[in-house]
């Protein structure tokens, strides 16, 4: 099963910055159990929604032809509990962008209150070595987060008054 930790974009700058919003309900899985009677949502399910901004940010970069990997997390700091009820907005921006991967920048509020924030880098990989290890899919950016996406990029483009592209 995969999970996506985003429920909607509320901006998108390709190769620049993304916003984009998760809802936290109480009906999320991982509350049940995280922890009983104090529903917490777990910090690397956190670190995992500005993952998965900053993947879509570096995969578009290239129209989503490069396999993008989470490298590494140098840095995240968490400055409270994000709680069941609450809205996450995730702000990403990209630091660096490179042939080999790239570097961003993100950070998580809630009403206006940080809730956490990290340096992600991202790695591309070689195109012969993964198609050798896992295909000629592409398994991160699949054609409903492509959809998805496309719907964001043409409202922006409404937003801003040019020609609207076609969602893919």
């Amino acid at each position: 099963m995969r999970w996506i930790w985003i429920d909607k974009f509320l901006e998108f700058q390709p190769g620049k910055s993304a916003r984009v919003v998760k809802n936290l309900s109480s009906a999320e899985d991982f509350f049940a159990d995280h922890f009983p009677g104090y529903p917490v949502m777990p910090g690397s399910l956190i670190l995992e929604g500005l993952a998965q901004t900053g993947g879509i940010l570096v995969g578009e970069v290239n129209n989503f032809r490069e396999k993008v990997v989470l490298a590494k997390i140098p840095r995240a700091t968490f400055h409270r509990d994000a709680l069941a009820g609450e809205q996450l907005i995730y702000d990403v921006e990209v630091l660096h962008m490179r042939p080999e991967g790239a570097s961003v920048q993100g950070k998580v509020t809630s009403d206006g209150a940080l809730v956490a924030e990290a340096e992600i880098f991202f790695a591309h990989l070689d195109q012969a070595r993964s198609k050798q290890l896992f295909g000629d899919q592409n398994f991160v950016f699949t054609g409903e987060l492509k959809r998805v996406l496309g719907l964001a990029t043409m409202l922006r483009e409404r937003a801003e008054g040019q020609p609207e592209t076609p969602p893919t």
